[in-house]
């Protein structure tokens, strides 16, 4: 039997990852999708937060690392995303994306996304 989910999506922050000095300087947002893979029937049977996931304090951990220290790739900000769902004892397997809506492209484009599938 598969694994059950719990996602978050859209969750945006300001940050200033990317290699162009503008990038760091001016900064930017970033949009993440987390989909956590756990099993939720312990959680379901009692009602009990402390058998799940709390998304809310994920939330604030992951904009945590979004705002935090800058990197040039949004390659490692997704993984150092994925490593903090990881971090959740519960949790099996994460995929995580970050998303970078206004990427320094010089051409019309919708979104730039970068997914990343990690497992304990």
């Amino acid at each position: 039997m598969g694994l059950d989910t719990v996602s978050l999506k859209g969750l945006r922050a300001r940050g200033r990852h990317g290699c162009l000095p503008a990038e760091r300087e001016l900064g930017q947002e970033f949009v993440v999708d987390a989909t956590l893979f756990l099993d939720v029937r312990p959680a379901a049977a009692s009602d009990d937060l402390t058998k799940t996931v709390d998304y809310g304090a994920l939330a604030l951990e992951l904009v945590a690392v979004v705002e935090g220290e800058p990197v040039d790739l949004i390659e490692t900000l997704a993984e150092r995303l994925a490593q903090v769902c990881l971090r959740y004892e519960l949790v099996e397997d994460v995929e995580l994306s970050v998303h970078k809506p206004a990427a320094p492209i010089p051409l019309p484009f919708d979104d730039v996304v970068v997914t990343v599938r990690r497992s304990r």
